[in-house]
């Protein structure tokens, strides 16, 4: 099986699994990540095969939503997907590894990634900012029955990684326990440039948010 065929074979998987997905974690969201790390890509000179498997699979078994061993689920469906053969060994543990350590976790996990893994999680980061990271942040916050705002709660921090899954805040706190600090985590200087054009339409939406919520 070529690369080409090894793409087309994943990417209808998770498109049949992820089409619908009601919390921004929906093939459009990966359809994006993928657009974002092959444009990162283009000036990072990462492994294109590596960048775009590890964009097409880094949301299969996401922790929010499988507690499951998710490295073992990872190279079980490879297995039944019949695309092991087509790369190394070497290359898909590289590829299991990278989307393992590089979601958020609230800030917590600094594992350090391979160069393909950064670019894509420069690339999931970029989706969770800006205009289409605000509306993403709300459909999940609806989804899990979060407060838009609760200026009785205001913003609290967080202490630990659990803490940061488990927690329950309204959805504006996690402007401030994640969106914002985003910018500057960055690996990339492609990365940097784009997150910096949507974190200031962040600060903008926020300042107007809490004009309206009083009253302006």
């Amino acid at each position: 099986m070529n690369h080409a065929d090894v793409l087309r074979t994943v990417s209808d998987h998770v498109r049949s699994c992820s089409l619908g997905e009601a919390t921004g974690h929906d093939w459009w969201h990966v359809v994006r990540v993928a657009k974002l790390a092959k444009r990162i890509n283009d000036s990072a000179g990462g492994d294109g095969i590596r960048v775009e498997l590890t964009a097409l699979l880094h949301d299969v078994f996401d922790e929010k939503f499988y507690d499951g061993d998710a490295s073992a689920a990872l190279f079980d469906l490879i297995d039944q997907l019949g695309v092991r053969a087509a790369l190394s060994n070497e290359e898909w543990d590289g590829i299991i590894f990278d989307i393992l350590h590089l979601g958020f976790k609230g800030g917590f996990d600094q594992t350090p990634l391979s160069l393909e893994g950064q670019i894509v999680q420069d690339a999931d980061r970029l989706d969770a900012v800006g205009a289409i990271g605000i509306a993403r942040a709300f459909a999940y916050g609806g989804a899990k029955g979060r407060e838009l705002y609760n200026p009785d709660e205001g913003v609290v921090a967080v202490g630990t990684a659990a803490e940061y899954r488990n927690g329950s805040r309204h959805t504006i706190n996690h402007f401030y326990e994640k969106l914002l600090l985003l910018r500057d985590r960055m690996n990339t200087s492609e990365g940097r440039a784009i997150a910096e054009r949507r974190h200031k339409f962040m600060e903008e939406f926020l300042a107007e948010f809490y004009l309206e919520w009083d009253g302006e």
